[in-house]
């Protein structure tokens, strides 16, 4: 009877997981924007009621190296059921893209090489590219289209992502420093020699945990020290004990949304002491 008991109980937890899953799925409707040769997957949600008279927020989440792919399906697996709740449409009304790298690219060009002082055992260059990589230009292109369009707001366009999509992240607001009103970098890094480029303009709050073996904390801590000094609006959260997936927590975080929501385009720098 244990046995049953047992059984049971996980069959339904399988099943509510299953549930939400295909809850989240369903919220967010399947697009493609095709360039060319290339195509962009995507998945976009809208608020509910959505009036298209309206111009709302646009948050863009931009999904790590395990969710691409071609199936516009995995990169919802982090923050995508945060954002397809009804709690969270109901009080956040805004439209919300989930776009999908293919397998053979990023969201930013970088380099990897070894270094034993790093307990990942790697190092990052984030050193600037002239030209984006054919994703993130597609992203961006589709970003646009929603501004010419009426249908996002200019003022409340935000940006935020998860290891490859924390590099992605700063590599958007570092090379579009007026375009975005707040960013989220979860476990990520950037060029630190290019941050006056938003400093200032983009508030941001930083993610990472500080046990992560993949991407070495020391980037984010890095940023953040940098943006200080620049006299930017910064928030940093590091927490302890936590390897890379400190997504979960960050996504977790009460205040995330209700900061992120109040946060409109500065198009002057602002230097203030945070």
């Amino acid at each position: 009877m244990k046995l049953a008991g047992l059984l049971l109980l996980f069959s339904l937890f399988a099943i509510c997981g299953f549930s939400q899953d295909t809850v989240t799925l369903n919220a967010f409707s399947a697009k493609q924007y095709i360039k060319g040769k290339d195509t962009l997957r995507y998945r976009i949600l809208y608020p509910k009621p959505y009036n298209n008279k309206i111009a709302y927020p646009v948050v863009l989440v931009l999904h790590g190296s395990g969710e691409r792919g071609r199936d516009n399906k995995k990169q919802l697996a982090h923050g995508g059921s945060l954002f397809a709740s009804e709690a969270v449409r109901s009080r956040f009304p805004a439209i919300v893209i989930f776009p999908q790298c293919p397998p053979d690219s990023g969201w930013r060009k970088i380099e990897s090489v070894k270094d034993t002082t790093s307990k990942t055992g790697r190092a990052f260059s984030f050193a600037y590219r002239d030209k984006p990589t054919k994703p993130a230009m597609l992203v961006k292109t589709v970003l646009d289209s929603l501004v010419k369009s009426g249908k996002a707001d200019a003022e409340r366009m935000y940006v935020g992502g998860l290891s490859m999509g924390g590099f992605g992240t700063f590599d958007m607001i570092e090379r579009y420093g007026n375009y975005f009103a707040a960013a989220f970098p979860i476990c990520g890094g950037g060029d630190t020699s290019r941050a006056s480029n938003f400093a200032g303009r983009v508030p941001l709050w930083l993610f990472h945990g500080d046990q992560d073996l993949s991407v070495d904390v020391k980037y984010s801590r890095q940023y953040h020290v940098v943006l200080k000094k620049l006299g930017s609006e910064v928030r940093y959260s590091e927490y302890p004990f936590v390897g890379h997936n400190s997504w979960e927590k960050a996504f977790a975080e009460y205040g995330l949304l209700p900061w992120l929501f109040s946060k409109k385009r500065q198009t002057e720098a602002v230097q203030k002491n945070y």
